[in-house]
C-alpha cells in the first residue's frame, strides 16, 4: 500500500533507502555573528556530530521512520571509528561503509550564528574514495529507493545506474560539485533534488522559475525540482507541464546546517512509499523547517509524529509558479 498523503503514512513494513556519499565529523561552533575578518571569535555553544549531505539525509530517513543505511567511506584512524560508531547509534545500518586504508576521515569546523546562518570549512581526504566497488542491480535489489550526493562520484554514478536497472527511485541530491560531477550523474537519476546555489550555477540564472524550466530541459528525463531555504521548493509537474511552488513553513530559524539533507532523506523515503509529488515535497519541507528551529546539525531531524502535528495546523497549498515555456 502506498502513501497517497504526507498525514497517512503506508502500512506494512517500513521503507528501505539506501543513502551514499558523505560521512564527516562535523565540529559545531555556535557564534553570535559570522567573523568579516581576521581575529578572534569566541563561541558560546560547541558540538560535535557525524554527519554530511548522505548521512544526514540517511538518519532522516530513520527519523522519519524508514529503514536507512548508509554507504560511504572513512579513514583508517579514531576519527572514522567515531564517525561509524555514532551513526550507527543514530539507528543507520553502517554495514555497507568503507574504512580506506592509509586515508584520514573528513573533518569539518561549522560556524553558526544566531540567525542560523553557517560558515563551513570542510577537508575531503582524496584517498578516501580512490576505490569504488562495483555495484549491481541486485546490490540495490532490496532498497524502495535510492538517494546519493556528490561527493563520491564514481560510486553515486554505479549506485544510481544499478538501481535504475533494478526499476528503483535514483534520486540525486544536485548540490554544488566539481566541474562536469552533476552532468555525469544527472542522467543515471530519476529524480533530482537541486539546491539554489547549484540551479543558479547550472542554470545560469538567478530566477528560480527560469531555472526550474531549463533544468528541466537540460535533464528532460528525471522529475526537477529546486529548494531554496525560507523561499520555498519549486519542481516541474510532469503531468501539467507546469512548474509548482511551496512556500516554506514559518519557522524561527536556530540553526540550518543540514537543513537540506533532512529535506532530501524526507523526499527520499516519501517517493519509496509511494506519496503523491505534492505531499512529498509538504512532508519534506516540514520536516527541514523543523530541523531549522534545533541547534546541532542533523540532531535537529524531526520524527514522523512532529511533522505529522505541524502539518496538521499547515494549510499552505502549492501554486502554479510558470509554464515550461518560461525561460526559452
Amino acid at each position: 500500500m502506498t502513501a497517497s498523503s504526507a498525514l497517512e503514512p503506508p502500512s506494512g513494513p517500513a521503507r528501505r533507502v539506501l543513502s551514499v556519499g558523505a560521512a564527516v565529523l562535523d565540529t559545531l561552533f555556535r557564534v553570535r555573528s559570522l567573523p568579516t575578518g581576521q581575529g578572534k571569535i569566541l563561541p558560546y555553544e560547541m558540538l560535535q556530530v557525524a554527519e554530511g549531505m548522505a548521512s544526514s539525509a540517511a538518519f532522516a530517513v530513520a527519523r522519519l521512520g524508514g529503514h536507512a543505511s548508509l554507504w560511504g567511506a572513512v579513514g583508517d584512524d579514531a576519527t572514522g571509528e567515531r564517525i561509524i560508531a555514532d551513526l550507527s547509534a543514530s539507528g543507520i545500518d553502517t554495514s555497507g561503509m568503507v574504512v580506506a586504508q592509509g586515508a584520514r576521515s573528513a573533518v569539518s569546523t561549522i560556524l553558526i550564528d544566531d540567525e542560523g546562518e553557517r560558515l563551513i570549512v570542510p577537508f575531503y581526504d582524496a584517498r578516501l574514495h580512490e576505490t569504488v566497488k562495483p555495484v549491481t542491480e541486485r546490490d540495490v535489489s532490496s532498497f524502495d529507493a535510492v538517494l546519493v550526493d556528490v561527493r563520491w562520484p564514481k560510486l553515486a554514478l554505479a549506485t544510481l545506474s544499478a538501481a535504475r536497472g533494478a526499476g528503483k527511485p535514483a534520486i540525486l541530491d544536485g548540490d554544488v560539485a566539481g566541474d562536469g560531477v552533476i552532468e555525469m550523474l544527472a542522467p543515471a537519476a530519476s529524480h533530482i533534488v537541486f539546491s539554489q546555489p547549484a540551479a543558479e550555477r547550472l542554470a545560469g540564472t538567478a530566477d528560480l522559475v527560469e531555472s526550474v524550466g531549463l533544468l528541466k530541459r537540460k535533464f528532460e528525463h528525471a522529475f526537477i525540482s529546486v529548494t531554496a531555504g525560507e523561499t520555498g521548493s519549486l519542481w516541474f509537474d510532469d503531468a501539467s507541464r507546469e512548474i509548482r511552488q511551496l512556500a516554506a513553513p514559518k519557522v524561527k530559524a536556530v540553526d540550518t546546517l543540514a537543513a537540506g539533507d533532512i529535506f532530501h532523506g524526507a523526499f527520499a523515503l516519501a517517493i519509496a512509499e509511494g506519496m503523491p509529488i505534492e505531499e512529498t515535497m509538504r512532508l519534506s519541507s516540514m520536516a527541514a523547517a523543523l530541523k531549522c528551529q534545533v541547534f546541532g546539525g542533523r540532531i535537529g531531524a524531526p520524527t514522523r509524529a512532529d511533522v505529522f502535528a505541524a502539518l496538521r495546523g499547515w494549510n499552505i497549498s502549492a501554486v502554479s509558479a510558470g509554464t515550461r515555456n518560461r525561460g526559452h
